[in-house]
């Protein structure tokens, strides 16, 4: 059904313009330096928390109040549905190519893991509960680089919307983005100079952007995606059956 094209179109958009609205807030209210400014005059340090910025990283864009409701809302929203975009393409997979089924249960799995991270770090305030914040943050950033590596693999291996001639190309390179700025993200954000934190709050911002486009991009997939193709979870299918015939 066309509406289903919609679905990780509505998921990038909701991922995309919360985050950006939140750093918009946080930034309006000081809260957090400008992703432009790379100066760190007016960076918070030491005992100087008052008239100063915090390093513009997502997370820091949405601990503070008014934008901190906004932040949980949008992690929320966006968590939910990516476990159901995780939840759809492997039904779609297991209707196209159930030969691929467990290559796409172990995506998937990596998928819902992902999502738990992400609502994790999203209702664990980074200010009061720190550990939690960037154990879920760090779940997260890690599984979604290997669902992101299996999602590719599988545009490879199935046909599901006949553009993965076009498609796979994009997702190879924006797979080596992903893993290559989640190491460099990694390394920066262990920092403490405000310019490597800078960089790693800019990294992080490069690993959402590229997320919801790679998302974005499975609209071509969801265009063939069917409602009757979510039966392919409630059970076996068909062909898997055991055949049962008494004969009367």
């Amino acid at each position: 059904m066309v509406l289903w094209t919609l679905f990780p179109i509505m998921l990038a958009f909701i991922s995309f313009v919360g985050t950006w609205t939140v750093y918009g807030i946080a930034r309006s209210n000081n809260h957090v330096c400008s992703l432009s400014d790379w100066s760190g005059e007016n960076f918070c340090s030491g005992n100087t928390t008052v008239n100063c910025c915090y390093v513009p990283t997502i997370s820091t864009s949405g601990t503070y109040a008014p934008e901190n409701s906004l932040f949980t809302a949008t992690i929320n929203a966006g968590s939910f549905l990516f476990v159901l975009f995780c939840v759809f393409h492997h039904a779609h997979v297991l209707e196209k190519h159930p030969a691929l089924s467990m290559m796409s249960r172990v995506a998937t799995l990596m998928g819902l893991v992902a999502g738990l991270g992400a609502f994790v770090a999203g209702n664990c305030n980074p200010h009061h509960l720190a550990l939690l914040h960037y154990l879920g943050a760090a779940v997260s950033f890690v599984c979604i680089c290997f669902y992101t590596v299996m999602l590719t693999a599988l545009t490879r291996k199935c046909q599901l919307s006949g553009l993965e001639h076009m498609l796979y190309p994009y997702r190879v390179v924006s797979t080596i983005v992903q893993v290559i700025v989640t190491i460099c993200y990694t390394i920066f954000f262990a920092q403490e100079q405000y310019l490597y934190s800078h960089v790693s709050a800019v990294f992080e911002w490069m690993l959402s952007v590229n997320l919801q486009l790679l998302e974005f991009s499975f609209a071509a997939e969801f265009y063939y995606f069917s409602s009757f193709m979510i039966t392919n979870l409630l059970g076996k299918r068909d062909e898997q059956k055991p055949l049962m015939l008494t004969l009367s």
